[in-house]
């Protein structure tokens, strides 16, 4: 049975321009920007709820989006109050961990596309 994630810690930095998750104890961090997160809500106004496709315009978010506050949901996700008023959008970990923007994480994820 595969292991789900659970991060060990989750804030924001510089006043919300970004959020921070801590994976492990062994160093593996993500440092997400806040507009590239909202950009990846997958509530029902942002996303097609049948096919999956971007609802969002990415020009109506602003580029200086700010995660003003995180909830945690369950123990399985988070949800975020955007700047731009936003905060339907739960983010499991799995899906989290899958976007992590981190140098091992990016590699990974280019080499498995390639």
């Amino acid at each position: 049975m595969k292991r789900l994630p659970v991060p060990h810690l989750i804030r924001r930095l510089d006043d919300g321009a970004a959020v921070e998750i801590d994976w492990d104890e062994h160093g593996h961090v993500g440092i997400y920007a806040a507009r590239a997160l909202r950009l990846e809500c997958r509530c029902a106004a942002c996303r097609d709820e049948m096919t999956g496709a971007p609802l969002l315009d990415s020009s109506q978010v602003p580029e200086g989006v700010r995660a003003l506050d995180l909830r945690l949901v369950g123990a399985y996700a988070v949800r975020f109050t955007w700047s731009d008023g936003h905060d339907y959008g739960i983010y499991p970990w799995e899906f989290l961990l899958g976007i992590c923007p981190c140098p091992r994480c990016a590699a990974a994820r280019v080499t498995e596309a390639g």
